[in-house]
């Protein structure tokens, strides 16, 4: 094949801006996270990486989007031999869309894919924080990775049954992604139950301004994330790329207006998640809607998310840091939306039977058959990763790897888990001659300066 070097370009580019995004969630939820498990939340990231990393190249990518329609399952999974990770062949194999020379390997798609399935994963452990062990969550995420996040990105993404017979439209993950791992995390949540002295003891973010870096990387990376989404550089790419930006910004927007109404004071906190709000509601409709409609459904995603976060309160689920109210509202909000304001005039293939073979929105004279459409995928996603999240949860539970002891939770998980922690406390010295002056042989002297005052003087120990 004749590799397309900007195309390729682009797209790896994009995968390692995906990448990215990882780290970036990593700080957001340890930040958001009490001190005493700011190192587990982050491990939680790490592990994803590693993990999926792995397992992505050995089965996910070829289950995911291997076609062999003579094994009668390609509208529910695709097969182990298409494109098994043992072969070198691929390498120089080029990727089609719907049958089109895209002019990049195949192992540049399966690269940029894997980033999809690392942070996906890595989603569900923020509703989980403090109290799950790490051995439980590597075995869930293993487990939700295999039997759900693979089958569903072929059902979306991989000539599936949700993209090719419902037809329904994810341009870059909304069902997929944030719909998949926000009912994963309200499901887990449940089944594992609430930290010790929720709701009445303080579980304030720890450390803000890793709040704000760690939503700072997740915007920047998010533009890899959509716009890499259309594997070239074209118009619908820079549509995708603005309205990554504008939608985000009305989201964060909304997202204060409501605070500063609601609680006198808009904060940091709520502003970079806000704008986590908005990228979650844009990411399925980024490449399909128009820049206005893009900033519609930023503030709309920003105000109903920053609302939604309280739900926790008032049902009872211990929601450690708002999973459900920002990934899995966010992300219908933003599949809903499709139905309302998709128009071929930003992507011609919506109407082209032979890609898409969708409808344009209500808004665009398409009526609600798009809508309806959206509403079916995005339940059928719901339903199916909740009950295997909720399951998978239940058999760690029997096991007795789900939770960490009473104990251990209240003194902190990073020190029951990981024999560390994130920051130390310990005074540089200490007292009675402690510390390095005590290892020198050099001790404290109390004496009396000028004014009668006492002071402390070295003195050298014979």
């Amino acid at each position: 094949m004749e590799i397309n070097t900007g195309n390729t370009a682009w797209l790896l580019l994009s995968s390692a801006l995906v990448l990215l995004m990882t780290p970036g969630l990593a700080l957001f939820y340890g930040g958001l996270n009490r001190s005493k498990g700011v190192l587990n939340m982050m491990m939680m990231s790490f592990s994803c990486i590693g993990l999926v990393s792995v397992l992505w190249v050995i089965y996910g990518f070829t289950l995911a989007f291997g076609v062999n329609d003579s094994e009668g399952l390609n509208k529910v999974i695709g097969n182990f031999s298409t494109y098994f990770g043992t072969g070198t062949d691929k390498i120089t194999e080029e990727w089609l869309f719907f049958g089109a020379n895209t002019g990049i390997p195949t192992y540049a798609f399966m690269a940029f894919q894997m980033m999809f399935a690392i942070i996906t994963v890595a989603l569900i452990s923020g509703a989980v924080s403090d109290r799950m062990k790490f051995g439980g969550w590597v075995l869930f995420a293993l487990g939700w990775f295999t039997i759900v996040y693979v089958p569903v990105a072929h059902w979306v993404w991989g000539g599936g049954f949700i993209g090719t017979d419902i037809r329904a439209l994810d341009f870059a993950g909304g069902t997929a992604v944030h719909i998949n791992a926000g009912a994963a995390a309200l499901a887990l949540c449940l089944i594992l139950g609430k930290r010790v002295g929720w709701p009445k003891e303080n579980m304030r973010p720890h450390n803000v301004p890793f709040v704000a870096l760690g939503a700072g990387l997740l915007w920047f990376g998010w533009f890899g994330f959509n716009a890499g989404s259309e594997l070239t550089v074209d118009g619908t790419t820079v549509f995708a790329f603005i309205n990554t930006q504008v939608a985000t910004a009305a989201a964060l927007l909304g997202w204060i207006v409501v605070e500063w109404l609601r609680d006198g004071k808009p904060t940091l906190v709520g502003a970079s998640s806000g704008a986590v709000a908005g990228l979650v509601a844009i990411t399925p409709a980024c490449g399909f809607v128009a820049p206005f409609a893009a900033i519609i459904i930023g503030l709309i995603a920003g105000a109903l998310c920053a609302l939604a976060v309280g739900l926790k309160y008032r049902f009872g689920y211990d929601d450690s840091l708002d999973v459900v109210g920002v990934h899995f509202v966010g992300g219908w909000i933003g599949s809903l939306a499709i139905g309302f304001f998709a128009t071929a005039q930003v992507n011609s293939a919506i109407a082209d039977p032979e890609i898409l073979n969708a409808s344009e929105g209500l808004f665009y004279g398409g009526g609600l058959t798009q809508l309806g459409r959206q509403f079916a995928a995005s339940g059928i996603v719901t339903v199916y990763s909740f009950a295997i999240a909720a399951l998978l949860a239940l058999i760690l539970k029997a096991v007795k790897l789900l939770r960490v002891s009473e104990e251990s939770e209240v003194g902190g998980i990073d020190i029951a888990d990981h024999g560390e922690t994130g920051y130390d406390l310990t005074p540089a010295s200490g007292s009675g001659g402690g510390g390095a002056f005590a290892m020198a042989g050099i001790g404290n002297k109390e004496t009396l300066d000028a004014d009668g005052k006492a002071s402390v003087s070295q003195k050298v120990s014979s």
